[in-house]
């Protein structure tokens, strides 16, 4: 047995709410109905701290096993399956360890009389805003499996973008580890083998020379990666979450956001071009699946990935809200392109923004494949180039001694 909080009123509207033992959702709204009681809503109050919870907070549900569970649910609504039905199909066939409780709290909470939409709202780590949007203005124009197709449709262009991105950018992270690995043996294994050999020589020579500048530079990274690993791995670490804690906050995300755009070697230019896709598509789904023109500038903003786009579309969203265009601020912004400005000023103008935003993100899709395979043919010869230099700072810094050496005996 559970614990739920109700809210309901009476035949004559006088509200009535308190908390009720009982098994499932189901089993309060019926206790409740029973009462003469109309239900507003029914939740289940939050269990004790488990560390399961902990955990589950880092994970994160697939976008592609969403998108098809939009797909099939789409189908179903379609082919005239009752809502709860459908909810329960799709409970037993997904396998997502995020999805499947999701699913299952969807279908309680609409069978306790919930719209689909307010479920979802119970589930915000699955379900975002855009997606929620979406299929509020679904349920209100009565054209819910079309909207939730559109939301497939999303869900898999976004996903495409992502995974195009990260396949582009996995060659160059696996040279680049595999790289750091190597030159992390050699300073660690096989130097101290050279500064051995140079002691003993000295030694047997009984001198007292100095070592080159860039041998002493060897020796001292090297020293510090065999003899004080117990102070750099702890610093390093300290490092990295002092940085993540420092991105998540409002001021270091707005500041690494604008930072990542004016990456040089064209990275800049793809995280920009990235981001106009993903806000680009976004803008056109919720506008085709007739979410309100305010609700979705503002949910395109939040959902770009760039708090620089999302700074210029409160431009927009307080431009629209007074009488003004789109495509004004816009052209005020300067991560937006002027091409942009004037596409969405001619979809305004011919009553097709959707159309013309859906062009912009097909366009931006392109561009961002163009340029990810430009980068990693740029990165690929740079990250040669600083692996062999770093390489032959240290083979010729292991030499120099070795010259000075044979000089002093001569």
């Amino acid at each position: 047995m559970s614990t739920f909080t109700f809210r309901a009123v009476d035949l004559a509207g006088v509200p009535s709410n308190g908390e009720l033992e009982a098994a499932s959702k189901a089993q309060v709204s019926e206790q409740l109905r029973r009462r003469g009681l109309i239900v507003l809503d029914v939740s289940q109050q939050r269990e004790a701290f488990k560390l399961e919870s902990v955990f589950q907070r880092f994970k994160s549900v697939n976008m592609r096993n969403l998108a098809v569970f939009s797909r099939q649910f789409a189908t179903l609504i379609a082919s005239g399956m009752p809502m709860l039905r459908s909810l329960s199909t799709l409970e037993e066939q997904t396998e997502d360890e995020m999805l499947k409780p999701a699913i299952a709290s969807l279908r309680d909470d609409v069978e306790a009389g919930s719209s689909l939409n307010h479920a979802m709202e119970r589930q915000p780590g699955v379900f975002d805003p855009l997606y929620r949007s979406m299929v509020q203005a679904g349920e209100g124009a009565g054209r819910l499996e079309q909207s939730l197709d559109r939301v497939a449709v999303q869900l898999e262009k976004l996903d495409s973008l992502r995974r195009q991105v990260k396949s582009a950018m996995m060659y160059p992270a696996v040279v680049f580890a595999v790289a750091v690995i190597v030159m992390t043996v050699i300073v660690a294994f096989v130097v101290p083998v050279f500064v051995g050999i140079f002691e003993e020589i000295n030694a047997e020579n009984g001198s007292d020379a100095q070592l080159p500048l860039m041998t002493r530079i060897t020796v001292g990274v090297s020293d510090a990666v065999t003899h004080r690993w117990y102070i750099l791995l702890p610093a390093i670490g300290v490092l990295t979450y002092a940085f993540l804690r420092w991105k998540k906050t409002e001021r270091g995300r707005r500041t690494w956001d604008r930072m990542k755009l004016r990456i040089p070697m064209k990275i800049g230019d793809v995280v920009q071009k990235v981001a106009l896709a993903r806000w680009s598509r976004t803008f056109s789904g919720t506008v085709s699946s007739g979410v309100p023109i305010l609700q979705a500038i503002h949910i395109s903003g939040q959902t770009a990935g760039n708090s620089v786009i999302e700074d210029a579309m409160d431009d927009v969203y307080d431009s629209v809200k007074k009488g003004g265009t789109i495509a004004r601020p816009l052209e005020e912004a300067s991560i937006f392109p002027p091409m942009v400005s004037h596409m969405v000023a001619m979809g305004e103008e011919s009553g097709q923004l959707e159309h013309m935003l859906e062009k912009i993100a097909d366009f931006y899709d392109a561009e961002v494949d163009a340029k990810v395979k430009a980068l990693t043919s740029l990165i690929e010869p740079i990250m040669i180039c600083v692996v062999g230099i770093v390489v032959g700072f240290i083979v010729i810094s292991m030499y120099l001694p070795i010259f000075s050496l044979y000089d002093n005996i001569r």
